[in-house]
């Protein structure tokens, strides 16, 4: 039964009067729950127990965390079907698209755990003194990564689970050592409470310390901003828009002490068509398209935005493929009234531009917060004279840049700005031919695709999902993957420390018997 209370460590608490509800995007149908925000109070006390559960969980080993994580998973699977159709009737997205997303959720959880076993992640480092050294003696010298302190994880409306309650944010903040405060989104405050009690009873279960997480509701912004302005707080996650990101980066550097905002913000995520791979797949290339355009409803951060290509005759035929796949496509469930109204009111200016060609919609008329697909067509040297024209629409909507040449077309690519993804799809010679182009492309991504689509963003140990500003507000780091645990640590240099003082993962034993580069060696040796 859902309550409506924000967890603080392991309390409930539902001081405040101001109180919201969710709804089904698919039919508008409100939801019954009343959901309580919390309180000034309410947000003070969860960073305090949050303050001091850091103090016992940083200090908790690698393989309890790793029990923790493994418990969350399993907690999570055992709410079986009431989660998937919550997130379902909150989100509107189809039971079958939560599923899977419940089982990146779990899968997640479980390869941190793993990583926190190996050890290795803390990237232990040891220059043993050389008392004989010439000139100097060196100084004995030991590095490694400890965690940063509480950590605000801000859910993201698109992905109820994977990127949300115990998404990869509060995965990877739990699995580096630090305790989480979770800043619900209100449009799946449902699906938020019984992930939150998942998390809490794994935690007890698994013995770790009162506060390493609380969950508190907000309908506006005024929670948020609060937890960002504590000076407790060290760290914070966010996944939404640009604008929402900019506005918390700025207001952590406004503290007098700055603290980290990992944003990310969106992208464009241009498509580089290119000749040979347009000459021999026009119809499998537009439907591809199309598909990617339209998944989820357009409603990812991947999603191909902008499409790239050189004017030809075989250009032409992928336009005319490409209405034609666009105009089958059905629309969906957009997440909630506020993103379908955007959408709509940035198609229909886009369309008003002069500049612009409408190239297709979907057959099927607009109906109640489903966004209907739609493609546009606009030359080289019109994108170039108003390059901002083309930015991020969130939802299933994507430009054609028809540029009249190779030259015009390194021209439009050196005007993208940072982006997640950056697509090449080419064939026989295409690659070598436009190497001086897709070396451009490169430089302004964090993940450059091969003969793919953007929609889709393995877990794994090489998966980056970040990329330079605006997409995000540290280019360096990547908010899917195994790496997305070093946004929530810092290196700690120990110099001439006792033995006994040093971490187990420093010691000279090495009990953790982990892999750490001594004297510039990667080994697992004592010393």
């Amino acid at each position: 039964m859902i309550h409506g209370k924000n967890l603080i460590g392991f309390e409930q608490f539902a001081n405040g009067t101001q109180t919201f509800q969710t709804y089904n995007p698919a039919d508008l149908r409100e939801l019954p729950e009343l959901f309580v925000q919390a309180t000034d109070a309410e947000v003070d006390l969860a960073v305090e127990k949050a303050t001091a559960a850091y103090g016992t969980y940083k200090k908790t080993s690698g393989t309890a965390k790793a029990s923790f994580l493994r418990a969350i998973a399993d907690e999570i699977e055992e709410l079986g079907t009431a989660l998937i159709e919550r997130a379902s009737a909150e989100s509107g997205l189809p039971e079958g698209r939560i599923t899977g997303e419940r089982g990146r959720t779990v899968n997640q959880l479980r390869l941190f755990a793993s990583v926190l076993e190996d050890g290795s992640w803390v990237e232990a480092s040891i220059d043993p003194a050389m008392a004989d050294r010439k000139p100097l003696p060196r100084p004995d010298i030991r590095k490694m990564l400890q965690p940063v302190g509480p950590v605000v994880v801000f859910t993201a409306s698109n992905f109820p689970l994977a990127f949300s309650t115990a998404g990869g944010d509060t995965a990877s903040a739990l699995a580096a050592g630090n305790p989480v405060i979770v800043k619900v989104h209100p449009y799946h405050a449902g699906t938020n409470e019984l992930v939150v009690g998942a998390i809490s009873r794994a935690a007890q279960k698994c013995g770790m310390p009162d506060g390493v997480f609380s969950s508190l509701n907000s309908s506006d912004f005024t929670v948020g901003q609060r937890l960002v302005l504590h000076p407790a707080v060290k760290s914070v996650a966010f996944t939404g828009s640009f604008g929402g990101g900019k506005s918390l980066y700025e207001l952590a550097q406004s503290r007098e002490e700055p603290i980290p905002v990992f944003a990310e913000m969106g992208s464009v995520n241009p498509v580089l068509l290119l000749p040979e791979k347009m000459k021999g797949e026009t119809e499998n290339l537009a439907a591809t398209i199309a598909g990617s355009v339209n998944l989820g409803a357009g409603q990812f951060c991947t999603n191909p935005g902008v499409l790239v290509a050189l004017k030809s005759n075989e250009t032409d035929a992928f336009k005319s493929a490409l209405v034609k796949q666009v105009q089958a496509l059905a629309p969906q469930a957009m997440l909630h009234e506020n993103i379908f109204k955007n959408y709509t009111k940035k198609t229909a200016e886009i369309f008003a531009e002069t500049a612009v060609v409408k190239l297709s919609e979907s057959a099927t008329g607009a109906s109640t917060l489903k966004g209907r697909p739609a493609v546009a067509n606009i030359t080289g040297a019109d994108f170039l004279a108003k390059p901002d024209l083309v930015e991020e629409i969130f939802g299933p909507f994507s430009i054609l840049i028809e540029c009249a040449d190779e030259a015009e077309l390194m021209d439009v690519l050196k005007k993208f700005k940072g982006q997640l993804t950056g697509s090449v799809l080419g064939a026989g010679d295409d690659f070598r031919k436009f190497e001086s182009h897709i070396r451009v492309l490169q430089e302004v991504v964090g993940r450059l695709i091969f003969n793919g689509v953007p929609t889709g963003v393995e877990v794994c140990y090489s998966m980056h999902h970040g990329g330079p500003y605006p997409s995000t507000t540290d280019s360096r780091f990547t908010s899917v993957g195994v790496d997305a645990i070093k946004r929530f640590v810092r290196p700690v240099s120990f110099q001439d420390a006792p033995d006994d003082y040093l971490p187990d993962e420093l010691k000279n034993a090495n009990p953790l018997n982990i892999w750490r580069r001594v004297d510039g060696e990667l080994t697992r040796k004592t010393i």
